[in-house]
């Protein structure tokens, strides 16, 4: 595919994005990724499943009286389609989706504007969304909400979560009866009979590939042939709950790459979202960056990791990003910044106050010590101290926190 610049065509049924890199296809108006043509590749993503295909935004949600972590799945079609920047640089879709009483009991009471941008010959696209509650909305549970991709089973077999945690993986095959066998719940299967005797005797189950919120930044998998990489890039946590400890999904068997943005995983209904009949609310989550990459050698496809974590490193350096169109997202000139030092008195130690150094402190929702890691509807911004205990927390939305802090080797939760 050579550089052409930016093309946008629309039909009845699909619209379609050429950035001269890649080219990216999406149902109209429902906004679910159906194609990624990359490299040769014609689609990076799965068409063959036979439930889930392609890539897209979803949602977990249950009525209030729920007492459970899940309920009823929604992949989120759109109803509307807009173009909302279309010049020789940028493109910008949004998908929207309204909501009336007509639909109560069968979607999740929110207007949700999903918005994807792509940029000239950038081998990737962004993706973040605006979910709002109205004053005349009923109450319900938000359980999970996630971008997921499903890719090619054909092409794509060596997942990457870490430096030292990557490998060649099952299929999605090796998981069904016959071959596997579920335990003791059913994300847990051991493998009997996989495709691959080197698989014999492991256990397959997602949740081995978990990772706290502040080293989720990229994961993905590559393609060896050609040589083929797909990233999920998220440059900050800001729009994540339950602060920087919590552990979450990365990518699995299937294959199967997602970009959390809120889940009860491994906190329980505490950090379930829990609106209110006409409690109103609005949250911005994302962008994050879907980065593709390649070699021409095929010896080389591992580097194609080394890369990924220098675009993430980028990602980073470049948030807030400039060019989200929402004014809901507000650029590096509408936020603050907090400068600090914590200290830690301990009398068994020193006379004097010792410097908190390595401690993470962060800014989150008013609440008591600790309340940051059941905190699910708002935002949260953290750093790491200094060996003098210092710190600088930028790039702060407007608005009421308290200060919080946790110091490696000291008992307890700190909180101005």
């Amino acid at each position: 595919m050579s550089s052409t610049g930016l093309l946008l065509k629309a039909q009845n049924d699909y619209v379609v994005i050429n950035n001269g890199v890649v080219e990216i296809t999406w149902t109209n108006p429902g906004g679910i990724i159906k194609g990624i043509k990359y490299k040769g590749i014609d689609n990076l993503l799965e068409k063959k499943n036979k439930d889930l295909n392609g890539g897209f935004w979803d949602l977990n949600w249950s009525e209030p009286s729920s007492t459970k972590t899940r309920g009823k799945f929604d992949t989120i079609q759109g109803t509307d389609l807009q173009v909302i920047v279309e010049n020789e640089e940028q493109i910008e879709l949004s998908f929207t989706r309204m909501w009336s009483s007509e639909v109560q009991g069968e979607q999740a009471p929110l207007y949700i504007d999903r918005r994807f941008v792509v940029f000239r010959d950038v081998p990737g696209f962004y993706s973040y969304a605006i979910f709002e509650h109205t004053k005349d909305m009923p109450a319900f549970h938000l359980n999970t909400t996630r971008i997921a991709f499903m890719l090619n089973k054909e092409k794509f077999h060596y997942m990457v979560i870490t430096d030292d945690r990557q490998r060649f993986m099952p299929s999605a095959e090796d998981r069904l009866p016959g071959r596997g066998e579920p335990l003791a719940y059913p994300e847990a299967v051991l493998l009997v009979d996989p495709i691959e005797p080197e698989f014999k005797g492991e256990v397959d189950d997602k949740y081995q590939y978990s990772l706290e919120n502040k080293d989720n930044q990229v994961h993905g998998w590559i393609c060896f042939d050609p040589p083929v990489g797909f990233w999920q890039i998220t440059p900050s946590n800001e729009f994540r709950t339950g602060g920087p400890f919590k552990q979450d999904l990365t990518s699995h068997v299937n294959p199967t790459t997602l970009a959390i943005f809120l889940t009860s995983h491994y906190a329980g209904t505490e950090l379930l979202v829990k609106f209110e009949t006409g409690e109103e609310w609005k949250k911005v989550l994302g962008p994050v960056f879907t980065y593709f990459n390649s070699v021409s050698d095929k010896e080389m496809a591992l580097s194609l990791w080394d890369d990924a974590k220098r675009q993430m490193n980028e990602e980073v350096q470049s948030w807030p990003y400039s060019f989200p169109t929402s004014e809901e997202f507000p650029k590096c000139g509408q936020r603050g910044i907090v400068r600090g030092q914590l200290l830690v008195q301990d009398r068994y130690l020193s006379k004097e106050n010792l410097p908190g150094k390595a401690a993470s402190v962060g800014l989150a929702a008013p609440g008591d010590a600790g309340s940051w890691q059941r905190e699910n509807k708002g935002y949260q911004f953290w750093t790491t101290t200094d060996e003098d205990g210092c710190f600088v927390i930028k790039n702060i939305r407007a608005g009421s926190y308290n200060l919080y802090g946790v110091v490696p080797g000291f008992i307890g939760d700190y909180k101005l």
